[in-house]
């Protein structure tokens, strides 16, 4: 199938979301029946091909029942089958674990089967059909923030240059400890199958297949898309284990160390638990993590993925973690995790991004890259490289997106595959000694070199409606981080109330 058929698909699918909205179903939830729907569909069509069938549901669970059913015992089935999946072992149990059935009107449901799903040969063109049309619904999914499928999807052109300056192997254990929807571990996976497909060995794609590309999520809904993302990509087996571990992954220390870490962690101050008491009330509680392989306790979400992430490299394994500023520059704990990361690993290349490129506003972010290394007395970091494709540089999501090629001159000056002492400084591009690092306020990060035009050039302003959307951007961006801190210092006072609180008879 072509990419203009891939299209047709995706619009045909993503037309009737329109549809659904008008019965409150979100995107996000449209995505997730799809991947039920389109799991069941491929599972029967895995059962009637005339060589090697494979029978991977029951028969009273299957796609056939559901064409064969009506009206409200059609959603009954439908339900049926949600919940006898969601009992399965493996990659089954991943994709359907708590599924719920989103779509109440039964006609509306009937027409998904029959007309929109159940006409397609899903099997029939290859793999990467199925899973290209699914990447382009799930990118879609990802423009109606409205619906938090945002938070889930960072932008294609930045995966794919971070990929491609890691140059994974089919040698590589890859992860992913916050993988939404598994947009790097497929980045990865394609990468392979790309530049060393034709010569790979049995072993190797075995080892491809099943498990040495997984990740970690937090999310169930979320879970279950990387779960049957990759299945249609080919990695995995619907009834072998599962890929994508369903779980906080700071919650632990490593079980297996991995050579390569591709991850964009989700954004936000602090780690909480979100609880409701018996008065049906929430409230949040500011959660610190500790761990015996961390450098600095902290609540700082951000700060405890750098500390997981380096934890989880092998000896000699490469990282490539987008984060926000404030790792860079935060005190405390963020200074101690930032000494450490220089000392201990080799903290190599930093890329500073610009804002406009994720879909939640205001994010001012940046890439790290760096390997572990085994102990000795000497800091690894000789030379941090830091790239600054923020100052004078402006995206917007809908009429400037960034596109691969923008990111075309850092891939150049990063050298993939070469030795870091043939890197040549640019404008954009410098090199800072260790102890030039060290010695700076806290070891702050944050380093700005580039004059910005705009505030020197009037001409070089941007035009009116580009500054009108940065500010809102900035501003809910300052929301969040207000509201972050509200909710905080709301459970410390909570916590206090509690904890002080004398019982009625001592009063």
């Amino acid at each position: 199938m072509s990419n203009v058929d891939s299209r047709r698909l995706v619009q045909k699918l993503w037309n009737y979301c329109d549809v659904l909205r008008d019965d409150g179903v979100s995107t996000i939830d449209y995505v997730e029946q799809l991947t039920f729907l389109l799991f069941l569909k491929m599972a029967d069509e895995r059962a009637n091909r005339p060589l090697r069938s494979e029978k991977i549901v029951p028969d009273e669970l299957s796609w056939q029942t559901l064409l064969d059913s009506d009206g409200e015992e059609l959603e009954a089935q439908y339900r049926r089958i949600l919940t006898g999946l969601a009992h399965e072992p493996g990659t089954l149990g991943t994709i359907f674990r708590k599924a719920q059935n989103k779509i109440q009107d039964p006609a509306k449901l009937k027409r998904l089967v029959v007309d929109l799903i159940d006409k397609e040969k899903w099997s029939q063109a290859g793999v990467d059909v199925k899973g290209d049309a699914y990447e382009e619904l799930l990118a879609k999914g990802a423009e109606d923030t409205k619906s938090g499928a945002g938070q889930y999807f960072t932008p294609r052109a930045l995966t794919a240059a971070m990929v491609d300056c890691m140059l994974p192997t089919p040698d590589d254990t890859i992860t992913d400890p916050a993988c939404g929807t598994g947009g790097f571990l497929l980045a990865a996976y394609e990468h392979i199958m790309r530049n060393h497909g034709a010569t790979l060995t049995p072993d190797q794609r075995r080892r491809l297949a099943h498990g040495a590309i997984g990740g970690t999520e937090l999310v169930d809904g979320t879970a279950r898309l990387a779960a049957m993302n990759m299945l249609l990509h080919g990695i995995g087996t619907p009834n072998g284990p599962s890929l994508i571990e369903v779980r906080d992954a700071l919650g632990k220390k490593p079980e297996r160390r991995a050579s390569l870490v591709l991850a964009n962690p989700p954004f936000g101050r602090s780690s909480s638990i979100r609880m409701v008491g018996e008065d049906g009330r929430a409230t949040r509680e500011e959660r610190e993590i500790e761990r015996d392989d961390f450098w600095a306790t902290t609540a700082n979400k951000q700060l405890n993925f750098v500390q997981h992430i380096a934890s989880l490299l092998e000896i000699d394994g490469r990282a490539a973690v987008v984060l926000p500023d404030n790792v860079l520059f935060e005190g405390g704990a963020g200074e101690v995790i930032r000494r450490r990361l220089l000392k201990q690993y080799d903290l190599h290349t930093l890329l500073r991004l610009p804002t406009g490129i994720f879909y939640a506003g205001g994010v001012k972010a940046n890439v790290l890259f760096f390997e572990r290394k085994r102990a000795r007395e000497e800091p690894w970091t000789t030379k941090l490289w830091v790239y600054d494709f923020r100052t004078n540089q402006h995206f917007t999501l809908k009429q400037n997106p960034l596109r691969r090629e923008h990111l075309q001159d850092f891939v150049d000056c990063y050298l993939p595959g070469k030795d870091r002492a043939e890197r040549v400084e640019t404008e954009r591009f410098r090199p800072f000694d260790y102890d030039e690092l060290i010695a700076r306020d806290k070891v702050n990060l944050d380093i700005t070199w580039l004059k910005d035009a705009s505030l020197e050039d009037a001409d070089a302003l941007l035009p009116p409606e580009v500054i009108a959307q940065e500010i809102v951007e900035d501003l809910e961006a300052a929301l969040r981080e207000f509201s972050a801190i509200a909710e905080a210092l709301s459970s410390r006072t909570t916590t206090t109330t509690v904890e002080g609180a004398m019982p009625e008879e001592s009063r």
